[in-house]
């Protein structure tokens, strides 16, 4: 089987390295411009730092070009390109094909391009297009179903990259305009206002509520963990934890649990071992529960209740006193842990003074319904241990000495050697070899692990410890000189044009610039409408969101058959009405501007 890639996200240098010591074997990353995630940004000076940590253990780099581009901006986006081109980034992440265009132009050096969930990579023919093109890379949408997952991993070439966790877009990536026709603030250009984290109802042409004032786009995070096994059967070669804006402490435990986990089924893609002082559990870290969203089939993907971090399941109110609550919970409790209670249909939170056995006493009066469930949103002791942990990541190596000359060979078989110069021989043999072997183990604070020493000879050299130690860094510096000089660098094949699937183009093609609009020409396409970014004035009656969650489904009334025939709406809180309609063949809800 192929080696697989887990792939992390870093919104800084400081993130980055901790995931790479954590087990990642690529990492995705923000520029100072272009990026789906506009507060997570990072200048080219940080961006080549992390380059040169990351190849030491041939990790790869790639960076989020993600966003849409004007004419203006696609000049820059070429020339930020050249530059991390130059500093020895492995990949660029790209929506906008005005990019793609460039690259067949011989406009930008031979970087790896890799096409993103932004350009709505949610069919086999999509997949396929890019194929054809020579994209080395697609990364799908997070709505697929395994097997038509290892349907596409079969038919295509090119590698196939998966989300495996983190937070969900209730639209289709790529295809979610809500945000700019609410504030002008576009999904496409990295400045999603997220408005699928706030309240509204579900109403009737009538006027009445079947859901009422609650986060109705809000989604549960995704974990594909129970699935994994399969996903790498399937042919799988990247698997990406999602979480840019997300805090060193979620990125280290999310990332070292993958990495764990993904050794039990696959060999990885870079090298070097984690060594960890503490056992990571997703349940512990920022979640809005759990979903498989839709991998297996069709499930309660959605959280009503809050956006916010719910956390980890920990019991139910069993009584309620003045000072204390009883519960029937077997988890150990501790001081300044975080829980909140699903009350009845709303959300509330404490913090914990002392907890004794089942007995929890809040740091505040709390008016708290006997059965309401409790979960914990903040392990204050395994944050401590995870913040303080001491995660280091080491290359194996195997060192032999035989006579005059110590070779030193790593697991991905680049050798080096020194030579032993201007020494006696040891009167004791036996005890200058435990010493060579005794110094040899001790690599220190650098990149490697001894694995073994083997010392073959009868004339092992006198050597002060002093020369020893020299000795021992020269090697492994060497080693590590000769690593990066070896660094399997991956180089973009000539990419040309493939006919596109869509003949009709409007503004979900997400147009924004002329070099993507003869892109689609090139293509064999016609185009009706550009992005919508490209006016203030949002026309009517257009879809703003395709969904595969269904509030129809969600509260019962999922026909098929059409025996319900209601209009439904969302409703928001200042009572702006968004109709609703519903392809059932497809089983998508889609939300319409009034």
């Amino acid at each position: 089987m192929d080696k697989v890639e887990l792939l992390a996200p870093a919104k800084n240098l400081e993130t980055a390295i901790a995931a790479i010591n954590s087990g990642a074997d690529a990492i995705y990353i923000g520029a100072s411009d272009f990026g789906a995630r506009v507060n997570a940004s990072n200048e080219l000076e940080s961006i080549e730092k992390l380059v040169n940590y990351a190849h030491k253990f041939y990790v790869r780099v790639h960076v989020t070009i993600n966003t849409i581009l004007n004419n203006n901006e696609l000049e820059k986006a070429i020339e930020l390109i050249k530059k991390l081109y130059i500093i020895g980034v492995d990949a660029i992440i790209v929506q906008d094909m005005g990019i793609i265009k460039a690259a067949i132009d011989g406009k930008i050096p031979p970087i790896q391009i890799h096409a993103s969930t932004q350009c709505n990579n949610r069919t086999k023919d999509k997949v396929m297009f890019f194929d054809k093109m020579g994209i080395p890379r697609v990364i799908l949408a997070r709505e697929l179903s395994l097997e038509t997952i290892k349907e596409i991993c079969q038919s295509a070439n090119c590698e196939i990259e998966t989300f495996i966790h983190g937070a969900l877009c209730v639209s289709y990536s790529g295809q979610c305009y809500m945000s700019y026709a609410n504030g002008g603030r576009s999904a496409n250009r990295g400045e999603c206002a997220q408005p699928c984290r706030k309240k509204y109802s579900l109403v009737d042409q009538s006027g009445q509520k079947y859901i009422e004032n609650k986060y109705l786009l809000s989604l549960k995070d995704f974990n594909a963990s129970n699935h994994l096994e399969k996903l790498i059967e399937s042919g799988v070669k990247s698997f990406k934890i999602e979480g840019r804006l997300k805090d060193i402490d979620y990125v280290k435990n999310v990332t070292l649990y993958y990495n764990n986990l993904i050794a039990k089924y696959a060999d990885k893609s870079s090298s070097g071992k984690v060594f960890s002082d503490f056992i990571p559990n997703l349940n512990k870290t920022f979640n809005r529960l759990y979903t498989d969203y839709f991998l297996r089939e069709r499930s309660d993907c959605y959280n009503f209740l809050t956006p916010k971090s719910i956390g980890e399941y920990i019991g139910k109110v069993t009584k309620v006193h003045k000072k204390f609550i009883e519960t029937d919970s077997k988890v150990k409790l501790n001081p300044q842990d975080g829980i909140c209670y699903d009350d009845f249909g709303s959300i509330g939170g404490f913090k914990i003074n002392r907890a004794e056995g089942g007995k929890i006493y809040p740091n505040k009066v709390v008016d708290i319904p006997i059965g309401s469930i409790l979960y914990r949103n903040y392990d204050f002791e395994f944050f401590k241990k995870l913040s303080s942990s001491k995660i280091v990541r080491k290359i194996g190596v195997n060192i032999k000495i035989c006579d005059k000359v110590i070779s030193v060979k790593d697991e991905d078989f680049n050798m080096v050697y020194v030579n032993i110069e201007n020494c006696e021989i040891a009167q004791n043999q036996d005890k200058a070899k435990d010493n060579l072997i005794k110094q040899f183990q001790k690599t220190g604070d650098s990149e490697f692990y001894v694995q073994s020493i083997v010392v073959k000879s009868n004339n092992v050299p006198f050597l002060p410890l002093s020369k020893i130690n020299e000795l021992r860094r020269n090697l492994l510096q060497k080693l590590m000189n000769e690593r990066l000089n070896n660094y399997p660098k991956i180089v973009q094949k000539p990419i040309s044009y493939a006919k596109y699937s869509d003949k009709n183009l409007d503004y979900r093609t997400n147009i924004f610039n002329d070099e993507a609009c003869e892109f689609y020409k090139n293509s064999g396409s016609q185009i009706f409408n550009k992005a919508l970014e490209c006016s203030k004035n949002i026309p009517k009656s257009i879809e703003l969101m395709r969904c595969k969650h269904c509030l129809r489904y969600a509260v019962g009334l999922c026909s098929k058959d059409n025996k319900f025939n209601k209009q439904l709406y969302l409703q928001d809180e200042n009572g702006k009405l968004y109709p609703l309609k519903f392809d059932c063949k497809n089983c998508e809800m889609i939300v319409i501007n009034p």
